[in-house]
Formats: C-alpha cells, structure tokens, sequence
C-alpha cells in the first residue's frame, strides 16, 4: 500500500497502463468447460428474458420488476452468478466463457420456446472513458460479436444490448454493431445514449443502448423519464438514497436499520427486505486510507490524480459507480462516516433493493455492483419494449 491507501505495483507490474499491455482477468473467471445449473423450467404466459454477459443480475432483475419472467442467465464471473442464482432462483444459470457456449443449448433448456428478450451487457471496460488503458483494440471490445451470434441462432422478439457511452467515440462500433445486429436479427436496430438519473437512479450514469423488435423500428421516447426538469420531480440525492442506512466505522457491520425511511426512494428499496439489511460491512481501511477521507470535503476528490474518486456529499447524486479494475479498490468516501462504502450503499446507489443479495464480499462486490446495469433504468426499457411482443 502507498500513503493513500492504494495498491503499489509489483515490479512484473510497471507497465500495467501500457495500451501493449494485455489487461489482467479476473481471478475468478470461470475458464473451464461451461456450468449448467437447471432452474425449475417452468414458464408462465409473461415474456421471458435470457440474459448473456448478466453480471450479478441488473437488468434482468429491472425486467423482472416490469413482469417478466426471467429463464435463464449467463456469465463467467463466478460470484456473479452466484449472486445472479441467488436473487432469480426459477432461473437457469450457465457459469463459463459465452464463446464455448452453444446457442441451441438454450434452445433445448427453453423447450424451444422462442425467447422474447434477449439481453446482454458485454464486458465494457475497453470503451470505458475511466479507462486509462482505453483502445479500440482491445479484445474485450469484440465481445459483442458474441451476442451477434446467439441473435442470428435464437431469433428472439427483441434485443437488448447495453454498454459505456465511450462507444460512441471508439471507432466505428456503434454503427458496426447497429448493422450487424440488425442483419442477425432481420429487424431494425437503433441505439441512443440514455442517463440513469432520469429513472430514478441517485447516479450520474450514462449507458448506452442498442434495441430492436421484430416487426417494427424501437421508439426510445416511449420510455418514460421519473425524474428531471421534464418530469417536474427532482433527481434522487445521495441522502435521500442512502441516509437512511446505519453510520460504521471501519471493518465495522450491522444488521438492522437505524431509522424508518424518510425519503420515497428509501422506501422503494426497503420493500420485501423483512427488516433485514445485507451486506452492509465497512471497508477495513489503513490509519492513512482512513485520515485521506477525514481530510477531504464531502464532494471533493480524494485523490488530485484520481478526480473520479470522490468523498460524496448529501445533496449531490453519486458520480458513475465503477467496479475498479482487477484489484478493486474503493471510489467513494462516505458523505460522514471516514471510510469508504459498504456493498449495500452502492447497490442503492445502483437503484438494487435491499433485498437483493451480492455474494463475493467487499471485493468482489464493487466488481458486480460498478459492472450492472441500474435496475430501475433496465425497468422503464423493459415496460418500453411490452408495447411489441
């Protein structure tokens, strides 16, 4: 660790922002043979959703709360589809690499059932603008071609395909995967930038969308903004997201909640959690991680490289949530407490309800909860698309 509570880097390490560089994988990514995991495989009349790239379970889980039914979901992040597993247990679950994945596998798991929604959010990283090793090179970036691939087998009724708004300043991928798309499935398919905060996420996260349904061109205005000067209700602010949840000290944890919710968002994301509260578990700091947060205003960045990393203040919503690269470290500060945020806060700062659960630990968490997709935004796209199945 250096004096701001960072990871230093190993000698074999010194090169680790050089676009040459291979970037490292996750320690767990699942690289054997794939693992599929029956869910009860019994489908109800609502439109079902199979999500490749699912990560913990954003979307599907913003689908779900529109009324679908979600079949199955894919990854290679072990713990991910654990958590995954965990929040949709109906749901089938294939643990491995897509590429070693055969598409008529999900055939025969859905009965042969067309699927309605395909979804997928592949691996982003490379068109990040919070990536100092961004190119359009990078490998991760072809991953989409992947996603192509199962349109082109499984013809679903629609598509969803979610990344980082530095796509559209990488290359020529936007309209690349617009085309190709479009051809695999025999539909129409658009894309457009949307932000987070318009539906109802206390984040400043812009994600970029590509949709497309048979029979018809996607209308995005069909989906309908919650918050913002259009709607007359204001952005949800980090107080009224998290300041609710019990103050910590560091490595400390509790269980409970410490007052009633006091805000509409609070609320929401108190339903069907029991009074229970999860993984709700303070950073273990050094001394000098810990005086680096005291000594900073809330709203400042902590680190004069690192002007992302901020300690968040109450009347502000939260910059874009990231996972924190292969060694996850933690981005914000808390507004009060001198210690970084507990899983539990950035999932309501991801708009995940208490009730959802993330396995994996601190670590291991940022990862799934800075990848996933804000499960209110996937929420207004899924009501948005119920108009064409």
């Amino acid at each position: 660790m250096n004096i701001y509570g960072e990871m230093e880097l190993l000698p074999h390490e010194v090169n680790v922002w050089n676009k040459s560089v291979k970037v490292e994988e996750n320690n767990y990514y699942w690289k054997n043979e794939p693992i599929i995991t029956p869910g009860l495989n019994v489908f109800s009349d609502n439109p079902i959703v199979v999500e490749l790239f699912c990560g913990c379970g954003g979307t599907s889980l913003g689908f779900e709360m529109a009324g679908y039914e979600i079949a199955l979901g894919c990854d290679i992040h072990q713990f991910a589809i654990k958590t995954f597993k965990h929040n949709h247990p109906n749901a089938w679950t294939i643990l491995g690499d897509v590429k070693k994945i055969d598409p008529l596998e999900i055939n025969k798991i859905l009965g042969n059932r067309q699927i309605d929604v395909l979804i997928a959010g592949v691996p982003c990283q490379g068109f990040s603008l919070n990536n100092r090793k961004r190119h359009e090179d990078d490998e991760r970036n072809l991953l989409y071609k992947e996603f192509v691939k199962f349109v082109e087998i499984l013809q679903p009724k629609a598509i969803v395909l979610e990344n980082v708004s530095g796509m559209r300043s990488t290359g020529t991928f936007v309209t690349d995967i617009e085309q190709d798309l479009s051809r695999a499935g025999n539909m129409v398919v658009k894309s457009q930038l949307l932000s987070a905060a318009n539906y109802g996420v206390p984040q400043k996260r812009n994600r970029l969308l590509f949709v497309g349904v048979k029979n018809a061109v996607f209308d995005f205005n069909k989906i309908i903004k919650t918050h913002g000067e259009t709607t007359g209700k204001p952005y949800v602010t980090i107080k009224e997201a998290i300041g609710d949840l019990p103050s910590l000290q560091p490595k400390e944890s509790k269980d409970f909640y410490a007052t009633p919710p006091v805000s509409e968002y609070q609320k929401l994301m108190r339903e069907n959690s029991n009074d229970i509260l999860s993984c709700h578990i303070a950073p273990n700091h050094p001394v000098d991680t810990i005086e680096k947060i005291k000594n900073t205003k809330p709203g400042e960045p902590m680190y004069p490289k690192f002007k992302q990393r901020i300690r968040l203040a109450w009347d502000i919503q939260s910059p874009t949530q990231v996972s924190g690269g292969i060694r996850p470290q933690f981005q914000f500060g808390h507004p009060e407490d001198n210690r970084g945020l507990t899983i539990r806060e950035r999932c309501r700062i991801q708009s995940f309800p208490d009730s959802f659960y993330v396995h994996g630990g601190i670590v291991q968490g940022r990862v799934q909860t800075g990848n996933a997709v804000p499960p209110l935004l996937a929420k207004a796209v899924a009501f948005a698309i119920k108009e064409y199945l």
